[in-house]
């Protein structure tokens, strides 16, 4: 089998910042690390390989730091790598980022299945994946808890999706395209001798001119949706603190006058 995992490079926080005036994330100044929902992706795929055979390729799209993310990838396992990277894809929203990504993936066919994150913690959006499924016309399943079964000889997936009203069970041809979500393993840690070869292995760079891209699906000018504003949540009601420390009784008192003003009690 060989199968891609997209992944990216996030920032190492929850305290994301955002430029007021692209609206895009600033990466600037902040320490970064693999995408923690697409380690699921990773882990997926190693256990795929080891039943089954094959080779995993890993790509990231972003700036030449992002080599890094790939690195550790490999220190986990994967067989290869590469970055695809380029000035003109700067700023790109999910829709020129998974058109970016297909075409870079579309020049490693034949492969057999594409795993992904469920979302990228940075933006929350969950479209990416199903993107590149949408750019490359492959069947999609998102939100896969487990993997029933996989025969790459009959060129079928069954895997099971969470959904709201629990579990939904799908077959797929392959290729194919999967997003998983934590359920479905628990990431392994790169080993020693893992890093030693992510250290030696050769990441290739994949750039604008080597890919057939249409220039308007590229970079912010490429990108349909905006971010048009950008503010901060404000508590709007207003309130008053109550210590009982002292004075338990009156304490008591004032809630229940505070319920009744509003006819909660």
């Amino acid at each position: 089998m060989k199968i891609v995992v997209p992944i990216k490079q996030v920032p190492a926080t929850t305290n994301v910042k955002i430029d007021p005036d692209s609206g895009t994330v600033i990466r600037e100044g902040s320490s970064a690390v693999v995408n923690p929902l697409d380690l699921y992706a990773i882990e997926t795929a190693l256990r795929l390989r080891e039943v089954h055979g094959g080779r995993i390729e890993v790509l990231s799209m972003g700036p030449l730091h992002a080599e890094r993310a790939i690195r550790e990838a490999i220190a986990m396992g994967c067989d290869e790598g590469h970055l695809v990277s380029d000035r003109s894809f700067a700023g790109a929203d999910t829709w020129s980022t998974s058109y970016v990504l297909s075409q870079a993936i579309r020049s490693l066919f034949p492969i057999d299945l594409i795993v992904t994150g469920e979302r990228a913690t940075d933006g929350d959006t969950g479209q990416v994946g199903p993107g590149i499924a949408s750019w490359l016309d492959l069947p999609v399943a998102t939100y896969v808890a487990k993997i029933v079964d996989i025969d790459p000889q009959d060129r079928s997936i069954v895997v099971e999706r969470l959904v709201e009203e629990g579990y939904q069970i799908v077959r797929l041809r392959l290729p194919a395209l999967i997003s998983v979500v934590k359920e479905i393993a628990v990431p392994r840690l790169p080993t020693l001798r893992g890093k030693k070869r992510a250290l030696q292995a050769e990441v290739h760079l994949m750039t604008r001119e080597g890919m057939e891209l249409e220039r308007a699906n590229l970079g912010l000018k490429g990108s349909p949706t905006k971010v048009v504003a950008i503010r901060k949540p404000r508590v709007s009601r207003g309130g008053r603190v109550v210590t009982a420390y002292d004075d338990v009784p009156s304490a008591v008192a004032e809630l229940i006058k505070f319920l009744r003003e509003r006819n909660a009690i």
